[in-house]
């Protein structure tokens, strides 16, 4: 993390000026998006209820579920750049604020129809804020302190995840006349409290602040950086995504991100229902059950990226190998399980073992540098979301014919694929970054 010295092209004062803003910026994005996710996950914590109130079907309401994620990967893939083109901040805001109003939207509409357009919709204004704000990180943190800063980030949006059950939870207990409905209202309010104190404190760049951009003690990476920068202003708006597709490493990343979009978010989705409907709980009981999974997944989002940075060197794959395999043993013995407190003690290994996330993001990093940063995180996480969108689908379908097991199997042989493309990633080369 930053010293108290001089560093990165910067006097004394200037750098503590530098030290000051890059936290302010990595803590006002990670707690503006902790309370984002109310307006993400909620739908998977009612999908039950909504199935009950609306005279469907859980597997079909896993269908609406989806709309989100096909409009996030979407999203994903274009808003990285649209960001930096119309500038991070006012962006990101935007995307904030529409996605809160969509929510209280959702809450009065009872056609299945217009829930899953809106939640489309949802979907694309969410899809506006974590690329850029990745990006925008990597313009305050230097490259030996990116797993780190990637990993706080994601953190968050690891504890988000707990935040978001337990705020459900109490705003369906605490309105039990309003059903599913409850949980796209109330957990709007501190959404929309969090984007004014991050209009305040967020800052997109050094230069916002007047400073000079750092420059990297690695002068090699510097130089590039720098170089790829003025490259991409001059080739146009679709340049990046050439160059990007043009690595295979960065398609094999692409699958890998695809594989921990199905894990993490085919848990996340599923778990809650798994609790209600197989093992009978309440809903109330089941989201308890189930808050395991968020809580190991917010360890792993932080120690993960930072295990890549000190314990092997700024590696990112051998992080990988080892949440593959332990991922994919956590799973078998799930599918095993038949009493929900052993359940639940799984659920948190397995959910710091799958979680791989930030360590993505931190490759997205080291891929990209700051140049490219918010395009590569965009599509990575367009990776990711492709094959949340693909869960949401297959998962009701597998369910409905092969029984819950299938599900938690398939995960984990999943997992193993990860492995052999993480191996074949660490034997490639990039060509053009």
């Amino acid at each position: 993390m930053f010293t108290d010295k001089a560093r990165f092209g910067y006097t004394e004062k200037e750098y503590a000026q530098f030290k000051e803003f890059a936290w302010k910026v990595l803590l006002s994005f990670g707690l503006t998006y902790m309370f984002f996710y109310n307006g993400r996950q909620n739908i998977n914590l009612v999908l039950t209820q909504m199935a009950e109130g609306l005279g469907s079907t859980t597997a079909a309401m896993g269908v609406v579920s989806s709309a989100l994620f096909w409009c996030y990967a979407f999203g994903q893939l274009i808003n990285g750049r649209l960001g930096a083109y119309f500038g991070y901040k006012k962006f990101m805001m935007f995307g904030i604020v529409s996605s809160a109003i969509l929510n209280i939207l959702i809450s009065f509409q009872s056609s299945i129809p217009v829930i899953a357009v809106l939640w489309g919709l949802n979907g694309y204004c969410q899809s506006m804020v974590w690329a850029n704000g990745i990006g925008v990180i990597n313009n305050w943190w230097p490259k030996e302190d990116r797993g780190f800063a990637s990993g706080v980030a994601t953190a968050f949006s690891g504890v988000a995840q707990i935040v978001t059950y337990i705020t459900i939870m109490f705003c369906i207990v605490q309105n039990p006349e309003w059903g599913w409905r409850a949980a796209f209202r109330y957990p709007m309010l501190p959404v929309l409290a969090m984007v004014v104190i991050f209009a305040f404190l967020f800052k997109s760049k050094p230069e916002d602040v007047g400073l000079k951009p750092f420059k990297e003690d690695d002068l090699e990476s510097d130089t590039k950086d720098k170089e790829l920068a003025v490259e991409i202003e001059n080739r146009g708006f679709f340049y990046p995504y050439k160059l990007l597709f043009s690595e295979s490493k960065v398609i094999v990343f692409c699958f890998i991100a695809a594989i921990a979009g199905i894990g993490r978010y085919g848990l996340l989705t599923w778990v809650p229902t798994y609790f209600v409907e197989y093992m009978g709980l309440s809903i109330k009981a089941g989201i308890m059950s189930a808050i395991l999974l968020p809580v190991g997944q917010a360890f792993a989002e932080f120690v993960f990226p930072f295990m890549t940075d000190k314990v092997f060197n700024g590696k990112r794959e051998p992080m990988l190998v080892l949440a593959s395999i332990s991922t994919f043993v956590g799973m078998m013995v799930f599918a095993q399980v038949e009493t929900q407190e052993i359940a639940s003690i799984i659920l948190l290994i397995v959910g710091v073992s799958s979680m791989v996330d930030g360590v993505i993001w931190a490759v997205a990093g080291d891929i990209g540098g700051r140049a490219l940063s918010s395009t590569v995180v965009g599509v990575l996480d367009w990776a990711v979301y492709i094959g949340a969108a693909v869960q949401a689908v297959a998962f009701g379908f597998v369910k409905d014919n092969f029984g819950w097991d299938a599900i938690f199997i398939t995960i984990g042989c999943l997992y193993i694929l990860m492995l052999g493309l993480t191996l074949k990633a660490r034997s490639m080369k990039m060509k053009n970054l």
